[in-house]
């Protein structure tokens, strides 16, 4: 659900904000959405494998 919510909120300023924005606030948004999927698929990947272990 959290997925879905964050994908729509993603499209939204994807198809809005950007034709508005400054570029240097459109960079920032899109390295801000980039950590957050990175740390999001790190703890997934070490979850998988810490729960592999048990």
């Amino acid at each position: 659900m959290l997925f879905l919510v964050a994908a729509l909120l993603l499209f939204g300023v994807v198809m809005g904000t950007v034709a508005h924005a400054p570029f240097a606030f459109t960079l920032v948004a899109a390295a801000v959405i980039a950590v957050w999927l990175g740390v999001f698929a790190l703890r997934e990947r070490h979850g998988r494998r810490h729960a592999s272990h048990h």
